[in-house]
């Protein structure tokens, strides 16, 4: 279908209270516009228009080196004069599909049904709300083409009785749409250029104006305030809530469930309560997530379990680990098929082998670790010296005492043994048992410092 889609995004959203323009509000981490830009995206289109006025630059700068095209609007003189900035951008063998930044949730299936209602003259989408107070009613004729959009109101006590409402997005013919765009009048209140007196015009030419129904009052909610905003996010994550369950997975509570990325997940796969994924997130199967987790960018392969309150970002889980509770793999952390690490272990830039083990209070920077390794609880790699970071390197079936302190560079051997309590800062010879620790002494009577009395 040959289309090109304008976006309407030109408003302040003074009911946001927010120094941010309207439309770089976030919902699901994505600035509202975002989502829209990618639904128009996804129909491969000839051109994606963007009409912006307030924040300008904020709003250009946020979507730099996407393929859009930008008019601005300025002044703001309703929804018909922003079409109209667009439409040197358009091409009149074209169907122009007009959508509005602050409308995030309509489907791509949605406006592509609305693109092939609109071949031959304008189409409008509509959606049946039980509550249709303050929206424009569809007035149809006996024949179901639409005749009128009457505003509630002008509406007589029937016409307000009609629960099929307008929605504000639209398509049309680009070659049909310019001459009646031309002809739009400011005689209102307001006096703005309204885009709904496109149907007027179409009608008064004998032009069929088609409609199609959205699927439900969520997909084409408009947002202006914090309020709406809230709702729509809901609405977003029960939408990703429900593509998880079509796809299998068990979700503890589906309504406590935040998705601000993509999730993919293979069979078997049980996520609890409170759970917010980010970016990429790939799942392998049997994968079990437990409640409170914050898992960003990640691989998590099958088998393993990630427990309670534990953080992961842009790592990589293998088959059969356990995680958690309350651990964090921050970047470039790694772990091999089999390795666990327990309550309040942090991995930063660290390979951990198969079956190797951290499991509680433990800091691993900058690391690589072999295979069956055991690292005991308070070890850390002192990767840091204030200006730069240096590596451990820890072999094959090393045992590493509790409450270790590793001075990178340093290099422990394969099959090494590391006395706890001690500091390390020279490589330890593999199959070696290696401590270091000072020569202990009682110093008789030292007394507490005790705090001073104001």
């Amino acid at each position: 279908m040959n289309i090109s889609v304008v976006i309407l995004a030109a408003g302040k959203g003074t009911r946001m209270h927010s120094r941010l323009p309207k439309v770089l509000q976030p919902l699901a981490s994505r600035p509202l516009l975002e989502h829209v830009v990618t639904t128009a995206e996804s129909l491969a289109a000839n051109s994606i228009c963007v009409v912006y006025g307030h924040g300008a630059e904020t709003v250009q700068e946020h979507f730099a080196g996407r393929d859009l095209n930008w008019a601005l609007q300025e002044p703001q003189l309703g929804t018909g004069h922003a079409v109209q900035q667009a439409m040197p951008h358009l091409k009149s063998d074209e169907i122009a599909v007009i959508l509005y930044g602050d409308v995030p949730l309509v489907r791509p299936e949605t406006v592509q049904r609305l693109a092939g209602a609109a071949t031959a003259g304008p189409a409008i989408l509509t959606v049946v709300e039980a509550d249709p107070t303050g929206y424009g009613r569809i007035i149809r004729n006996p024949e179901g083409a639409v005749v009128q959009i009457v505003e509630e109101k002008d509406a007589n006590d029937e016409q307000r009785r009609i629960n099929e409402v307008n929605t504000g997005l639209l398509a049309c013919p680009v070659h049909l749409l310019g001459p009646w765009l031309d002809a739009l009048k400011a005689d209102n209140a307001q006096g703005e250029y309204y885009l709904t007196d496109v149907v007027a015009s179409a009608v008064a030419d004998g032009v069929k104006v088609g409609a199609v129904r959205a699927d439900s009052g969520a997909e084409v909610m408009g947002i202006n305030d914090k309020a709406q905003l809230a709702v729509a996010e809901r609405a977003y994550q029960q939408r990703q809530a429900d593509r998880l369950l079509a796809a299998g997975v068990t979700l503890a509570d589906p309504a406590r469930l935040d998705v601000r990325g993509t999730v993919t997940a293979g069979s078997d796969v049980f996520v609890d309560v409170n759970v917010v994924f980010s970016g990429a997130v790939e799942l392998g199967d049997d994968v079990q997530i437990g409640p409170n987790c914050v898992i960003g960018n990640a691989k998590i392969a099958a088998g393993s379990v990630i427990h309670a309150n534990s953080v992961i970002e842009d790592a990589l889980v293998g088959r059969n680990c356990s995680v958690g509770p309350f651990a964090r793999l921050r970047p470039q952390a790694e772990m091999k098929d089999g390795a666990r690490v327990g309550n309040f272990v942090e991995m930063k830039k660290t390979t951990l082998g198969a079956g190797s083990k951290a499991n509680h209070l433990t800091y691993l920077g900058d690391a690589i670790i072999g295979d069956g390794v055991n690292i005991g609880c308070g070890t850390i790699t002192c990767n840091y010296d204030g200006a730069n970071k240096y590596q451990t390197i820890i072999g094959d079936n090393a045992f590493i005492g509790s409450g270790v302190e590793l001075v990178a560079p340093v290099e422990v051997g394969a099959g090494a043994t590391v006395g706890a309590g001690s500091t390390i800062g020279k490589d330890a010879p593999a199959g070696e048992l290696t401590l270091e620790r000072s020569r202990q002494r009682t110093i008789s009577g030292w007394q507490r410092p005790v705090k001073k009395k104001h």
